[in-house]
């Protein structure tokens, strides 16, 4: 099945969230041949922005068309694949990683859609996503299945050589095909294994959905595994409810080209006047935003944002 376009322009009726300091893990390419060593990035002082793409409809370079009129610094510095499945297999009741035509076209084409954006500095990670089975990352019923899960997430960023895996527990559809319904370990199962099998690569949490409220189980809280989190209402300010610094979250999020210019400002004005050190946008398409992406690299940076198809 097709990743479900994320059609969530939130408003602030809705309950109005992570982002660590950038891991610095080593990137291998398919077949354990190293990249290309990234070539220093511009300095840049400011949060570290975040750009999630539908890649069913744009690519993923779009992230490294972006950079700051003001010193050359990349405007992004994680651009997420949107988005990998979590799906259930009804014949051998497990669940397993599935990348649909259009995520399956960009990881097997790493080197011309994944290494440019690594090359310039710009970390890539695999977003992971419910996608109406039954199948979720908070309904595993033994550390056995979830460790299993988080196996086949890091071998996929170990074989196409990405810099992580990104947590969204949305569309899973938790009892359907008579799976569990959500329970207090499976998360922090699936968590703890798999920080063990990547302790140096990005784990971020898109703070939603049964997952996202349970982080600890046994006297074990996993919040401090993850590099970021950040709130996933666009257009709103939420902090995400986990135990991490101002740094590492991103209360204000926006739909590029669908929240106005002026929230987009106004929220990433918050985002430095309260000290947070993340900055979420969605749906970065392949026009020229520089626009919508000016009215947040103004306020984060002091800078417009240059785009350069």
């Amino acid at each position: 099945m097709s990743n479900p376009v994320r059609s969530r322009v939130r408003t602030a009726a809705l309950a109005l969230a992570a982002v660590a300091a950038l891991a610095l893990g080593t990137t291998t390419t398919t077949g354990a041949t190293a990249a290309p060593a990234p070539s220093p990035a511009a300095a840049k002082q400011g949060p570290t922005s975040v750009a999630y793409i539908e890649v069913n409809n744009n690519s993923m370079l779009n992230a490294g068309k972006y950079t700051l009129a003001d010193g050359g610094g990349n405007v992004f510095d994680v651009a997420v694949i949107f988005a990998a499945n979590i799906n259930y297999d009804t014949g051998s009741k497990k669940a397993y990683l599935h990348f649909n035509e259009n995520v399956q076209r960009v990881l097997d084409n790493a080197a011309t859609e994944i290494r440019p954006l690594q090359r310039k500095g710009i970390k890539v990670v695999l977003s992971v996503l419910g996608n109406h089975q039954g199948a979720g990352f908070a309904n595993f019923t033994s550390q056995q299945t979830a460790s299993a899960f988080a196996k086949e997430m890091s071998d996929a960023v170990a074989e196409y050589g990405l810099d992580g895996i990104d947590f969204d527990d949305e569309y899973a559809e938790y009892g359907k095909n008579g799976t569990a319904q959500p329970n207090d370990s499976s998360f922090v199962h699936l968590v703890t294994a798999l920080r063990a099998n990547m302790p140096d690569k990005i784990i971020s949490l898109y703070n939603i959905g049964p997952a996202a409220s349970r982080l600890s189980y046994g006297g074990v809280d996993v919040s401090s595994k993850f590099d970021y989190a950040w709130n996933p209402y666009y257009g709103t300010w939420q902090v995400p409810g986990i135990g991490l610094p101002k740094s590492r979250l991103s209360p204000a999020a926006v739909e590029i080209g669908r929240t106005s210019q002026s929230t987009v400002a106004s929220l990433a004005r918050r985002t430095v006047g309260e000290g947070y050190g993340v900055y979420l946008t969605y749906n970065l398409d392949g026009s020229d935003r520089s626009a919508d992406v000016s009215a947040f690299t103004r306020e984060l940076y002091g800078s417009d944002a240059v785009y350069t198809p």
